[in-house]
């Protein structure tokens, strides 16, 4: 072997994740800022509609250019313009071309989309990894989607989050009336849906562990609100309950049989888990305080929460069963919407400080506290299912609206992503394959 694998994972690079065999041939290493990206040839798929080849092939380019860990080659050098799987790749005239890996696939539509993909060394000459797939016809994007997934695998040794979506508030019209639906689309912004009409204010929807329920919150009023979950295949929605003045900021829990959640009195906001199957909900704090935004650790035993108990927003770690609480936070400002990452690893929050929001990652024992992103109102993260990305939203004020945004845990590749109109609240689901 000519080079060493080692995907460096951590926000000062210091944890290394131990390489396979299969990994030893190519080299991604993230420490911090310190990174280049890898470069990869990716030719069109072959296949019987070439137009069709094209265009699965350019929605891998831009998954994997998007990761921010693979810089695509110019494919106007290639030696072939079309990858064929079934064949082995002339090894000297891709790597003349810069690449350091080189894809090779085809997709071809029937009564179903089929695929098969091989990633290929051009250094050592050697298959990384091999994969057939096939998915509906109705969803062909899931065919690109699903091989990036296998080349981000296969070259970095961590679970892929191309094959996923993303449910969110969509926002539109003048900001004093604005419209919030419930909608849903994949991770990169496409094939958005629209799940609700706009009759009902709805805010912070949460997806299931599973992909197949929806909780979220509707605004009766300034002081009214409850919690809803809606199924995704059936389109039915039902109603949880009203508790106390204010239901709100619901989370499934990890076997998704739960549900935790806010519930306000007046000035106190205390924090409630309760079954899906039924039954009254459990109390988990009390006092006087805020305690909101609950999150639970990926085993269950815990919660990650949001009080102003010590006086501002800060986030506190207790037992899912409730009790006592730990303060993990201690920077300057406030810290709201913690959320856990599915590693268990990192814990995300929104902070406020000195009149700017910032999206900010912290060990969950409050340890190595970094800031990603900071501007005027950037506010509620969540997590992509490989625990390495994180979306969320910035509102710029004034007659404009929310946008959606993503960065990994490195601070690094911020960008945005498209949607219909405005955007804000949104909930990354796990993945489809």
């Amino acid at each position: 072997m000519t080079r060493r694998t080692a995907l460096m994972l951590g926000l000062s690079g210091a944890a290394m994740m131990a390489a396979t065999p299969v990994l030893a041939q190519l080299q991604i290493t993230v420490t911090g800022g310190n990174f280049t990206p890898m470069p990869i040839a990716i030719p069109n798929f072959a296949s019987a509609d070439a137009a069709f080849g094209a265009e699965v092939a350019q929605v891998v380019r831009n998954n994997l250019t998007h990761s921010g860990l693979f810089r695509l080659v110019d494919p106007a050098g290639y030696p072939a313009q079309v990858g064929d799987p079934n064949q082995t790749p002339d090894f000297p005239a891709w790597r003349s071309t810069g690449a350091d890996a080189v894809i090779m696939a085809d997709a071809n539509r029937a009564g179903q989309i089929q695929s098969s993909l091989r990633l290929w060394d051009t250094t050592a000459g050697a298959q990384v990894t091999g994969k057939s797939y096939g998915t509906d016809a109705s969803s062909w994007r899931r065919i690109a989607h699903i091989a990036s997934d296998a080349v981000y695998t296969g070259l970095t040794g961590e679970t892929g989050y191309f094959d996923s979506r993303v449910v969110f508030v969509a926002e539109s019209g003048p900001r004093a009336n604005r419209v919030r639906r419930l909608a849903i689309m994949d991770q990169d912004g496409a094939n958005i849906r629209y799940l609700s009409d706009g009759a009902q204010q709805i805010l912070t929807p949460r997806m299931s562990p599973d992909g197949q329920l929806i909780a979220y919150m509707v605004l009766d009023g300034p002081t009214s609100s409850g919690i809803f979950v809606v199924n995704m295949a059936s389109g039915q929605a039902q109603s949880i309950g009203r508790f106390g003045q204010m239901s709100f900021a619901p989370r499934f829990s990890p076997d998704g049989r739960r549900l935790v959640f806010s519930v306000s009195n007046g000035a106190v906001t205390n924090i409630y888990a309760m079954d899906l199957a039924g039954g009254q909900p459990q109390q988990l704090t009390t006092g006087s305080a805020i305690d909101t935004s609950p999150s639970y650790s990926p085993d269950g035993q815990r919660l990650a929460f949001e009080s102003d108990r010590g006086g501002r927003p800060q986030i506190y770690v207790m037992s899912a069963a409730g009790g006592g609480a730990e303060r993990i936070s201690y920077g300057d400002g406030s810290y709201s919407t913690p959320v856990w990452s599915p590693k268990g690893d990192l814990i995300a929050f929104t902070r406020q400080s000195g009149g700017q929001f910032s999206i900010g990652i912290m060990g969950p024992d409050g340890s190595g506290e970094r800031i990603l992103a900071t501007s005027y109102h950037a506010e509620g993260p969540t997590w992509a299912p490989n625990g390495r990305v994180l979306m969320y939203f910035r509102d710029p004020g004034g007659n404009d609206g929310a946008q959606l945004f993503s960065i990994d845990i490195w601070g690094r590749n911020e960008r945005r992503i498209p949607t219909e109109g405005f955007a804000s609240d949104p909930a990354w689901g796990p993945l489809l394959s």
